[in-house]
């Protein structure tokens, strides 16, 4: 008995032992695993990590409330031109009947560049436009005059009689640097005042889009884009790209998208070209455009080993014009073209983007590489004329005939000897009205009306200001295709 109960004993003291050692060891396992949490640490510098980088993200509420009181809202009134209706006979024989013409309204946004009213805007959103209003944020509205366009950049230029309005100052978009951030401020789908954030994604894009909207094949387009991917849509164009300070770096004009909409992409003209094209047009009444006078083409790897050339990067020369600035400079095929004016060009719409911010007869330093060597070559640049000194703004003159719905130019000597004909005047712009609906496209030249020759403006004025009945209308076009056309008045 007594050993039973001396083993009892000592069964309980071992177990006792062993149960005290076990919790020992436990709590001292315990303890370094509480100090070894793979969890805890990661949780807690996530959110660390959080607080710090909002803590020094830009400031857009400042850059917001500097811009968005510059942008307005451009609501459009354009007369469709439609000519599935149009009877000709009916006005030849019966002298026409009014119609009421088909009204279509567009919208857009614009941006405020000085107290005194000047709104830059995109070509395309006052387009054949019969009138324009122009919304403030603070809801104020008013009537805006068309000073000039240019639609081998997309830009206009518009005016609203007011003093003191808020404006966004210019920065520098040749400062812009890709993964920078930027806003977007403009009234998309008529949503007023609406701001959007992204970063610039790449820079001097060419997408196209101005030549492919071209009318006549006239343009010589400058598309050198910012790339963001700030949500930029429909009612947008002609809105402001801001930097984080609040200073005007692009115009919005256009998105990639497959139904209209923002899918990622969007595409500002560079504030720089916007400066000169808007300075042009203020004090030219049209824009000076600089030409260099060369045939470029990007570099790839595949043309660099055909031309061996070492590095990828710059423009290279296939072509000169004949008399051109930069053959006269000493430029030759086969030259590099690395830096404009010291800014360095990776590719054609760059190139086009430099030159484009210098007028006529400007001088400029290019750097080329010839036969493996830097070379700076001073270039005096011409005009569209291939001459020296700016272009006179086209006289344009209003007809008095309203109902005919264009503006006529005269034509210079030059220009008729290019047509081979004696006189001729030009359709300028075309709207609403009776030549539209007799199926006449802009750049039609008038040589006669009712077998009369055509000289001037006034002898249109002159031949139809009282005239009721048919008219015929005989032409060419600048392809040297000759048309007739007949109306009533």
């Amino acid at each position: 008995m007594k050993k039973v109960i001396s083993s009892l004993f000592v069964g309980a003291l071992g177990g006792a032992f062993a149960l005290a050692g076990n919790y020992y060891f436990n709590q001292q396992h315990s303890n370094q695993v509480s100090n070894y949490n793979p969890y805890a640490a990661p949780v807690q510098l996530t959110n660390f990590s959080g607080l710090a980088a909002a803590a020094n993200a830009p400031d857009f509420v400042a850059s917001a409330e500097k811009s968005v009181n510059s942008v307005v809202h451009i609501k459009t009134i354009v007369e469709q031109k439609n000519n599935l209706a149009y009877d000709p006979f009916q006005d030849w024989f019966f002298g026409g009947r009014q119609r009421q013409p088909n009204m279509m309204q567009g919208s857009g946004s614009g941006v405020i560049i000085s107290q005194d009213g000047y709104i830059v805007t995109n070509n395309h959103v006052v387009n054949d436009a019969t009138k324009i209003e122009v919304v403030l944020n603070d809801k104020r509205t008013y009537v805006a005059e068309v000073i000039g366009t240019d639609p081998n950049t997309d830009l206009a230029l518009l005016k609203v009689k007011e003093k003191d309005l808020p404006f966004v100052n210019y920065g520098n978009s040749d400062d812009v640097k890709v993964g920078e951030w930027v806003l977007a401020v403009g009234n998309p789908f008529n949503l007023n005042s609406t701001v959007t954030a992204g970063i610039v994604s790449a820079k001097g894009r060419n997408i196209n889009i101005l030549e492919h909207n071209a009318q006549g094949g006239s343009l010589a387009p400058i598309e050198s884009f910012i790339q963001t991917d700030a949500a930029v849509n429909p009612g947008n164009s002609g809105g402001a790209l801001v930097n984080p300070n609040g200073e005007l770096v692009g115009i919005n004009t256009a998105i990639a998208s497959n139904n209209g909409s923002y899918q990622g992409y969007s595409f500002a003209i560079p504030v720089n070209i916007v400066k000169k094209v808007v300075s042009d047009l203020i004090e030219y009444g049209t824009v000076q455009r600089a030409f260099i006078g060369l045939s470029i083409q990007d570099i790839d790897a595949k043309f660099a080993e055909e031309k061996r050339i070492k590095q990828l990067k710059g423009v290279y020369i296939n072509g000169l014009t004949q008399n051109g600035a930069g053959e006269e400079a000493g430029i030759k095929i086969g030259d590099v073209v690395t830096k404009i004016e010291n800014v360095a060009v990776k590719s054609t719409s760059e190139l086009l983007e430099q030159v484009g911010k210098f007028r006529p007869s400007d001088k400029i330093n290019v750097t080329v590489v010839r036969n493996e060597k830097e070379v700076i070559i001073p270039v005096v640049l011409k005009n569209k004329e291939n001459s020296l000194g700016m272009i006179k703004k086209p006289e344009v003159f209003r007809t008095a005939v309203n109902s005919l719905g264009a503006e006529f130019e005269e034509l210079n000597a030059e220009d008729l000897a290019k047509f081979n004909i004696p006189s001729g005047v030009k359709i300028a712009k075309l709207q609403a009205g009776k030549l539209a609906n007799a199926g006449i496209k802009e750049g039609f030249i008038i040589t006669s009306v009712d077998k009369k020759k055509i000289s001037n403006v006034k002898d249109i004025q002159s031949m139809l200001e009282n005239k009721t009945g048919g008219v015929l209308i005989e032409g060419m076009y600048p392809n040297g295709m000759r048309a007739y056309y007949g109306f009533g008045l």
